[in-house]
């Protein structure tokens, strides 16, 4: 498999300076935590926000720090937790009066850092809260999980609580606000191919050239099952409709529709998705209010495709309407 890579080992460093480099007056690169965070942070004014999880889900989460977004993300490597010890001196370098609000999901690995680290940082006198995210509807419980895992929908989750802490809320308005969004957001993705990790060099899993898999994790976690690819409508209807019966939602809801793709699928592609699922939806009664379409959490180079929904009022909406400065520039 042919990549931009140089030493495997050194394939999440590398890119970290990239995006350091890249953004010189926005953001900063602590290389011993692999820490990404705002110029400006710690904030005394705002509660500050972290996030960690493995490596390789890019643009989450080091390409969503910057005002409105995230104060700071330490990855681990690729598909891999970070390490307790980056997430604690992450959490003491980002304290703020107000408090630090670290967003996990749920993964055991991230699930022990996390709560290893709070606990360290509470000993140190640090203000912090933990909340978790789960979101996928795929699998509740199985070897692979430690219930729903969070995948795409994670992004409303920031979004929100981003806006909410750069608003000045303290830190229980914004574990309420992020408690708020996790419930009312549901995802499922499928795979139409395997990705390949740079230290790996090989697919991660066996597709045939006329299989999907249905449900699959962002790091090549089984689905709910294998089946035979189908025209774009139908793949759309097999994560459309497991998502709109979860919550469930209903006739009358205002959504934001998001079509994600996992790393290897072209946008136009993803359009072609989208517009089924926004018709889909209005043939429901579902009103899509914001519509999100593009790679927001992936898996590499997987190709594939994920559909979040997320049920609105006028709180949620107005947070996920708020401006944000990220290094995600493309223009």
């Amino acid at each position: 498999m042919k990549k931009f890579v140089n030493d495997p080992l050194k394939y999440v460093p590398d890119m970290l300076k990239g995006i350091a480099l890249a953004n010189p007056d926005t953001l900063c690169y602590v290389p011993e935590y692999n820490l990404i965070m705002r110029a400006d942070a710690p904030n005394d004014g705002k509660v500050s926000i972290v996030q960690g999880s493995g490596s390789g889900h890019e643009p989450a989460h080091v390409l969503t720090v910057g005002k409105g977004m995230l104060d700071g993300a330490c990855p681990g490597d690729v598909f891999a937790a970070p390490p307790m010890d980056y997430v604690y001196e992450t959490t003491k370098l980002l304290a703020s009066p107000k408090g630090v609000l670290l967003l996990v999901n749920n993964y055991t690995g991230d699930r022990m850092a996390f709560d290893m680290a709070q606990e360290m940082s509470l000993a140190d006198g640090v203000k912090v809260r933990t909340l978790f995210i789960d979101d996928d509807v795929s699998v509740q419980d199985s070897t692979y999980t430690v219930g729903r895992r969070g995948v795409a929908g994670n992004f409303f989750v920031m979004k929100a609580v981003g806006a909410a802490s750069e608003a000045g809320a303290d830190l229980d308005e914004v574990v309420r606000i992020g408690e708020k969004v996790n419930a009312v957001t549901r995802t499922m993705g499928l795979a139409l191919t395997a990705c390949t990790p740079p230290a790996k060099g090989s697919p991660l899993f066996e597709l045939g050239d006329d299989e999907i898999e249905i449900g699959v994790g962002i790091h090549g976690e089984p689905g709910r099952r294998r089946a035979k690819i189908e025209p774009s409508d139908a793949l759309v209807d097999e994560l459309l409709e497991p998502v709109v019966a979860d919550l469930p939602f209903e006739r009358g809801d205002r959504v934001a529709l998001m079509v994600n793709g996992l790393g290897g699928t072209p946008i136009s592609e993803l359009y072609i998705a989208y517009g089924h699922a926004h018709e889909s939806l209005a043939a429901k009664g579902i009103s899509v209010a914001r519509s999100y379409v593009g790679e927001y959490c992936t898996s590499l180079d997987m190709a594939g495709a994920s559909i979040t929904l997320v049920r609105l009022d006028d709180e949620i909406e107005g947070l996920l309407a708020a401006p944000a400065e990220i290094g995600l520039r493309i223009f």
